[in-house]
């Protein structure tokens, strides 16, 4: 296969439609992106008024080799720095039966944001060229090839992700934010909003939800997805959630009452708990926070993965975000996959990158995408939880 290419993709989505300019590549390599061009083309047609909320329809496309556009990416990103190597922390009785699932979660960074609003003062805006950040992002998805992808701050679902990684096998839900702030950057490419994919190999889709989360009555500018999902090898349901709370210090109890709203509606999905339950996130809360320990005492007997493979086993990491602005160094743990310890057990996580990693100008970078650091956790049954099902 040859690699050599030139790809720009450069997407232009503002309130009044989509143009799409895409350079053209010779021998097998052009068949991804001709076919990705001509889903771009199709998705101009969409109305504007439909506010991103249903699935826009696309044509069928010839599946992908996960390992081909792995190939492609590091041929696209070979002019910048390596990237960073993690390693998986297991537990002591780690045992990865058949049946063991992966789960990653991370807000990867609306490309409007990063660009025009976030304002990250010792990330060169070179860093942020979305020709290349996109292929960052592609590539960390791809070397840890998820069973279940939760994404937030997704700006380029239509153009991107939901073409590529349909043809990499999986199901994709998006739920755009009524408000986005992405609309208010010159150029931008739409709404951001949280993903969800799962492999359509290993499950099968039972039922699927979108939420507009509520603060007491008031309806808010963040959502939640949340898929009830069938294991085809076993006939074992689970129930996976995306969600994104609030930002910002000053409205810790309006995330108390958006994770108060998502856990009276995950209540309901999972019918009281009687199907197993991930959720996914970022929080926006550290774990002092209220609504952190909402989920910690809730009901549906969540327990936090990173947290569980601390060295302790009660500490979550230090950090999933570090960022430099104006207003000085944010560190924070913000993000979260939270699940059902009584029918679940997590058997691994991926390490976070250490401070000498990330480096003295923090994220994103020339060598990671986002300002947040991506969750990974592979999960199996606890032996006799199929009783609860």
């Amino acid at each position: 296969m040859d690699l050599r290419f030139s790809l720009t993709l450069p997407v232009k989505q503002g309130c009044h439609g989509l143009s799409v300019q895409v350079c053209s590549m010779g021998n097998s390599t052009s068949r991804l992106y001709s076919a990705l061009a001509k889903t771009l083309s199709s998705t101009a047609a969409i109305s504007q008024h439909q506010d991103y909320l249903d699935e826009s329809e696309h044509e069928q496309l010839d599946p992908l080799d996960p390992k081909d556009l792995l190939e492609e990416c590091q041929v696209a990103l070979r002019e910048r720095p390596a990237r960073l190597h993690r390693e998986f922390v297991s537990r002591a009785d780690d045992f990865r039966g058949p049946h063991t699932f992966r789960v990653m979660q991370w807000n990867i960074l609306a490309q409007a944001l990063g660009e025009g609003k976030d304002n990250f003062i010792k990330c060169p805006m070179e860093a942020l060229n979305w020709e290349e950040r996109k292929y960052l992002i592609l590539e960390e998805i791809l070397m840890y090839r998820p069973d279940v992808l939760c994404l937030q701050e997704v700006d380029h679902y239509f153009d991107t992700f939901q073409p590529l990684l349909s043809r990499l096998g999986y199901q994709c839900t998006f739920l755009a934010k009524p408000w986005s702030p992405c609309l208010d950057v010159e150029q931008n490419n739409g709404p951001d909003g949280c993903a969800f994919f799962f492999l359509q190999d290993r499950f099968e889709l039972v039922s699927s939800a979108k939420f507009r989360l509520s603060a007491r009555t008031l309806k808010t500018n963040q959502v939640a997805i949340a898929e009830v999902l069938q294991c085809k090898e076993t006939g074992r349901l689970l129930c996976f959630a995306v969600t994104h709370l609030k930002a910002r210090s000053g409205w810790e109890r309006f995330r108390l009452a958006q994770g108060s709203d998502l856990l009276r509606n995950l209540e309901s999905v999972t019918q009281g708990a009687k199907i197993p339950l991930v959720v996914c996130g970022d929080f926006n809360a550290e774990p002092t926070e209220e609504v952190y320990k909402r989920f910690a005492s809730s009901s549906l007997n969540l327990n936090s993965a990173y947290k569980v493979l601390s060295d302790d086993g009660e500490t979550e990491p230090p950090y999933t975000t570090w960022k430099i602005r104006p207003t000085g160094e944010s560190c924070h743990t913000l993000d979260y996959i939270w699940y059902s310890q009584h029918a679940l057990k997590v058997n691994s996580a991926l390490r976070l990158l250490t401070e000498d990693q990330i480096g003295p100008n923090r994220l994103p970078s020339f060598n990671y995408p986002s300002d947040h650091l991506s969750l990974v956790c592979d999960f199996s049954f606890n032996i006799g939880s199929d009783r609860l099902l």
